[in-house]
């Protein structure tokens, strides 16, 4: 039996996929290694293919034509063996401590025939040149160590909402919920941690720092000019949370309330892009995004725009712009994002 199954979604990766790799083995025979080489034009393939014959039974090398990294996951989850499913990026990696420890509980799970829909972990953001690494924690949001639902969780902190790094999903979950990420686009990871939210029933914190996110390439998706240069997937992204449900039909007070600040961050992350971005054109796209949102859900549209994310990022006129923008550069110092 394989107890979590791992996509790794590699697209010109040789240079530093086998420390993701490596860093998996470390659960031997109780984990899955999925290698989706999405169309990689350098020695990726070769390097799946040599983990495959040293691990036939822990890796799986799978070959597809370029779909970008949302349909590298679709293809990791179809392929999936294991009770639960973790994406690690080709240049990230995982703790071995934690993992250990993730599957002795992924373990208590299945003995006990209860498996919980996501289980929440740390990650620590390994940014070049940082002495000291930030770990985002969620202990004082969510109870540790105990099967709990929604109805149980604290208030969250800007700079710790679940992201792709902290979550792991049961996997027959998101094959019920049809969970399918959009092709050749970037920043999916939010529709990843977003869709599946009100198919989640049951949640398990492990207050471990499991994931290690690596951040400070310069060709990397979160580097801010690559977001600018990118701005019209990042609002395609935001326009697809949107669309996706009716808040107010969410039963969940606290989960609808997490719903919606969530989409307050991706509303702002789009609006400050547009504005740093300079250009006339992207600023006409911002305005558009936050007409989508008024006429697709008028009364989420107010709780944002005249909350303090959807204030800071609409104040009037070339100086409102400017103070956007200062209060983005002094958030992503405080927070380390990017």
């Amino acid at each position: 039996m394989k107890y979590i199954s791992f996509a790794i979604p590699c697209y010109n990766s040789e240079a530093y996929m086998e420390k993701a790799i490596n860093s998996i083995l470390a659960g031997g025979e109780d984990v899955e290694i999925i290698i989706v080489n999405d169309g990689s034009k350098d020695g990726t393939q070769q390097i799946a293919e040599r983990y495959q014959e040293k691990y036939p039974t822990i890796v799986k090398a799978v070959q597809k034509e370029n779909g970008g990294h949302g349909d590298a996951v679709n293809w990791g989850l179809r392929h999936a063996t294991g009770k639960y499913f973790k994406v690690v990026d080709s240049d990230d990696w995982v703790d071995r401590d934690s993992l250990l420890r993730i599957l002795e509980a992924v373990k208590g799970f299945v003995e006990a025939d209860s498996l919980v829909d996501m289980i929440i972990s740390n990650y620590v953001y390994e940014k070049v040149g940082m002495e000291h690494k930030k770990v985002i924690r969620y202990d004082n949001v969510l109870p540790e160590n105990q099967i709990f639902r929604w109805e149980d969780i604290g208030r969250f902190r800007l700079d710790q909402y679940i992201l792709m790094h902290s979550v792991i999903y049961r996997t027959e979950m998101l094959r019920l919920c049809q969970l399918k990420l959009p092709k050749h686009t970037f920043y999916v990871d939010n529709i990843y941690v977003y869709y599946p939210l009100p198919h989640v029933r049951t949640l398990y914190y492990l207050n471990t720092d499991f994931y290690r996110y690596f951040i400070g390439r310069e060709d990397q998706s979160v580097n801010e000019k690559v977001m600018i240069s990118r701005i019209d997937q990042q609002l395609f992204v935001t326009k697809s949370m949107i669309a996706m449900y009716e808040l107010r039909l969410i039963s969940c007070k606290k989960l609808r309330k997490y719903m919606v600040n969530y989409l307050a961050i991706m509303m702002t992350v789009s609006s400050i892009l547009c504005i740093r971005s300079k250009k006339q054109e992207n600023l006409l796209k911002k305005k558009e995004l936050w007409d989508y949102l008024k006429k697709k859900d008028y009364r989420t549209y107010m709780k944002i725009r005249y909350g303090i994310l959807g204030q800071t990022m609409n104040l009037p006129g070339r100086p409102g712009r400017k103070v956007s923008s200062l209060a983005y550069s002094v958030a992503r110092r405080l927070i380390g994002f990017n």
